[in-house]
């Protein structure tokens, strides 16, 4: 176990190695709105888009998102000439989630970049409803690309440009993956039997370069380093898929990782400090031991160790490289 700075990543890189992110870009998902009828408060985070203005939402309250709702956007934030902004609650799901049905204009995501916030979790704390102003820019990776996630692949917030730059001219091959991160991924496991809990599904997109750079690498023995869990789920689920050979592919994923897992593809991972029964931590105790599972004892004592040192945990937090 050694203490490092995120700087020296470079470190422990060698040429001919492959470094995959996930480029994935939040949107500022977290709209506030109210009730026309009532004009009680309503927070919306909006999580999956259907087509064009329809979209499923976490809402608080729910009980008070009832079918047929009508829900008014912009004067709540009081931004002139924006009340013609509404939605209608279209259904429900078992989850709670409601279906929404926007107008008045002619793409919701317009609205988003005026009046949405960036959905930030929780135990990041800010005064009344409002953020600070550089959120917008500090909850996204310096290399996001397409729109889609409602969280960040935090492991991607440590790198800047100047250090993918550095780790290119050592001859290591820097490429994407593009997972959407759901609020699913950050849902505690709350069932007994680790079998029993299902995934949320998250799409994503694996393309023609990062599957031919991949390839290579494992051909050719040189490894691959993942940032972030996200990285991993890709690149293992298409693994699992194709008998442990990349493909060029689009969709969705579920895959839940836990020990034991022997991973096919990825040989090294950088991963931040994670919830507490989460699927994360799972996936990084697998990772620490693979096909074993003596991984949850071999984080935990790297957990008191980053606590002794005064580590700091989850979204805006340090790392770690497993190698």
């Amino acid at each position: 176990m050694e203490h490092k700075l995120f700087s020296d990543v470079p470190d422990f890189l060698r040429r001919g190695d492959v470094l995959v992110l996930n480029d994935s870009r939040v949107i500022p998902a977290r709209l506030r709105g109210r009730n026309a009828r009532t004009g009680g408060r309503f927070e919306f985070l909006l999580l999956e888009e259907n087509e064009v203005n329809d979209w499923w939402a976490m809402v608080r309250p729910g009980k008070n998102a009832r079918i047929g709702t009508k829900i008014l956007f912009g004067q709540v934030n009081t931004s002139p000439g924006q009340a013609s902004v509404s939605a209608i609650v279209l259904e429900k799901n078992a989850g709670g989630h409601c279906r929404l049905r926007f107008s008045g204009l002619e793409d919701i995501k317009e609205f988003l970049d005026v009046e949405g916030e960036v959905p930030l979790p929780p135990y990041i704390a800010r005064e009344g409803e409002g953020q600070q102003p550089e959120d917008r820019e500090r909850y996204q990776t310096v290399f996001a690309r397409y729109d889609g996630s409602v969280a960040a692949p935090t492991a991607g917030l440590h790198f800047t440009k100047d250090l993918l730059d550095e780790i290119r001219r050592a001859g290591v091959t820097v490429c994407f993956v593009t997972l959407h991160v759901g609020p699913g991924t950050f849902l505690p496991v709350k069932t007994s039997d680790l079998s029993e809990h299902t995934m949320h599904e998250e799409r994503f997109v694996l393309g023609e370069e990062t599957v031919r750079a991949v390839n290579a690498a494992k051909k050719s023995g040189a490894r691959v380093f993942a940032a972030g869990t996200t990285t991993v789920r890709v690149l293992e689920s298409m693994a699992a898929r194709s008998a442990g050979k990349l493909n060029v592919y689009a969709g969705k994923t579920n895959i839940f990782i836990f020990p034991p897992y022997e991973f096919k593809i990825v040989d090294a991972l950088i991963t931040n400090f994670h919830l507490p029964r989460s699927t994360l931590l799972m996936l990084a105790s697998a990772f620490a031991s693979p096909g074993e599972t003596r991984g949850r004892e071999m984080m935990l004592r790297a957990y008191a160790e980053a606590i002794r040192e005064r580590y700091r945990f989850y979204s805006y937090g340090d790392a770690m490289l497993i190698l």
